[in-house]
């Protein structure tokens, strides 16, 4: 058994993006999510005999600006080809894609991981139609045609990803990317974003690739990363036995978090590629590059780097309040609203509380109704040591549930924060007496303990007091004692 060779994964992904025109890629239908099974159906996304298919220029288009922001080349000809495979949910039983020219290819996307930037090649990005989806009950199968023909990218890696992480890094930037261009929703629930992972290992002093598996069936990137993880140990677990690791496709089971095997994996000669006689090649010109080029936003990365320089927030907090457009939008008018140079404190309450508001209730943060004024006014009230923190967290709650301000909400409850010395001298000396053992422990070197009492404080004055001011307060009278 080869138990000491050390074993590396080596793993590449494929990224299907549904692009989200208004009509097919070659028809007119629609492509609308949720409609009536089999509505929005024609007979050339049927493939019925005598139709031509007429290529979608605003899938083009977008196909075009995803190149474009992955660092691609675009293909100053770009042509279709016919793959050949049985699609059972594709009525025609080709599948009109392309192979030799596409739309863009050797780009790269950076990641970021443990302080480093690293870049992930991106050999290839083709259009082709999607096909339909399978409905299966324990005595039939029912047939959907309404998602067949709808637009499809396929974004294609070399084999650049050395680890579940990255892919997961990879994934997240890429989505990131996309959702900022506006090209798709990318909804893996709806089936807008897929990914299918292939993955080998090899030891660690090779270059050689190993044979490698496709895994598929994988609804989002938590899955990628579990089944990457699983599959690296299956595989280890062969080649440290000396058995032999079939090049094949198989599924990832969520429930039994493993994979399992589906079919012997295709090659690009098992498809039978040729052109596509129906549909003539495409020359893309300077000047619609040039138009789309100019179309292209700010993305993640710049905008991440520009909150750090505006904003002066740290990498972590820059990156998460960036990599959804929809948040970063709704991150940078709260941070522009606030007055003062230092940002920190506004980004601390979008991390924190507001995000938390948001998973609770089920939704993204940038769909929590608090406005940049109504948030500023709820921190200067902390700020200010008008209320507390814990205070101020219970006061955003009935902000987003009945849309009133934080002042407001404030005076009805009769939380502002005690601050004056006098007032709180009665609690500070009932705690006193009522711990001996505490003051016992602080006196011996335990001065984390001074904590405990001032928790006490805060029950009996029902959170109202000002924890920084009772904790000035009994370390004074216990230095003293």
């Amino acid at each position: 058994m080869n138990i000491n060779i050390q074993y590396e994964p080596v793993i590449g992904l494929e990224v299907h993006v549904q692009l989200k025109t208004q009509t097919k890629i070659f028809c007119g239908c629609r492509t609308d999510f949720g409609a009536p099974a089999n509505s929005q159906i024609c007979p050339v996304c049927l493939g019925l005999p005598g139709v031509l298919p007429v290529l979608n220029k605003i899938a083009l288009k977008y196909a075009i600006k995803v190149g474009l922001a992955l660092n691609c080349s675009i293909g100053e000809l770009i042509r279709f080809d016919r793959k050949h495979y049985y699609y059972p949910d594709l009525p025609k039983n080709f599948q009109i894609s392309q192979y030799e020219l596409p739309v863009a290819k050797n780009g790269y996307l950076e990641i970021s991981g443990n302080g480093n930037v690293k870049k992930i090649g991106i050999r290839r990005a083709h259009l082709e139609e999607d096909a339909g989806k399978l409905i299966h009950t324990n005595e039939l199968t029912f047939i959907d045609y309404n998602r067949t023909g709808i637009p499809l990218l396929e974004i294609v890696t070399e084999p650049d990803i050395f680890s579940p992480e990255e892919a997961y890094e990879y994934l997240t930037t890429l989505k990131g990317i996309i959702s900022y261009l506006d090209v798709s929703d990318c909804d893996m629930e709806k089936g807008s974003l897929r990914c299918d992972a292939n993955i080998s290992l090899r030891p660690k002093w090779t270059k050689q690739l190993g044979v490698k598996t496709e895994i598929k069936n994988l609804n989002s990137f938590k899955a990628v990363r579990d089944a990457l993880t699983f599959e690296i140990k299956r595989q280890k677990e062969l080649l440290e036995a000396e058995e032999t690791i079939e090049q094949e496709t198989r599924l990832w089971d969520e429930k039994k978090q493993r994979t399992f095997a589906m079919r012997s994996k295709e090659e690009a000669k098992d498809y039978r590629y040729f052109p596509e006689p129906d549909i003539p090649p495409v020359i893309i010109t300077n000047q619609l590059l040039d138009e789309i080029r100019a179309s292209i936003p700010e993305l993640p990365k710049a905008r991440m780097e520009r909150f750090m320089r505006e904003f002066n927030l740290n990498y972590a907090d820059a990156r998460q309040l960036t990599l959804e457009k929809n948040i970063a939008d709704y991150a940078e008018e709260r941070l522009k609203a606030y007055p003062k140079k230092d940002k920190k404190t506004v980004a601390n309450w979008l991390i924190g509380p507001l995000t938390q508001e948001a998973n609770q209730r089920g939704k993204n943060l940038s769909e929590i109704p608090v406005s940049a004024d109504a948030l500023c006014e709820l921190i200067d009230l902390v700020e200010n040591a008008k209320i507390s923190n814990l205070a101020a967290k219970s006061v955003l709650t009935e902000m987003i549930d009945t849309g009133k301000n934080a002042l407001t909400i404030v005076k009805e409850k009769n939380l502002i924060q005690i601050s004056d010395e006098s007032t709180l001298t009665k609690e500070v000396e009932q705690v006193l007496q009522e711990n001996p053992q505490i003051i016992l422990e602080y006196k011996k070197g335990k001065t984390n303990s001074i904590m405990f009492l001032v928790g006490q404080v805060m029950k009996k004055t029902n959170g109202k007091a000002n924890p920084k001011l009772v904790q000035d307060m009994l370390r004074r009278r216990l230095e003293n004692a």
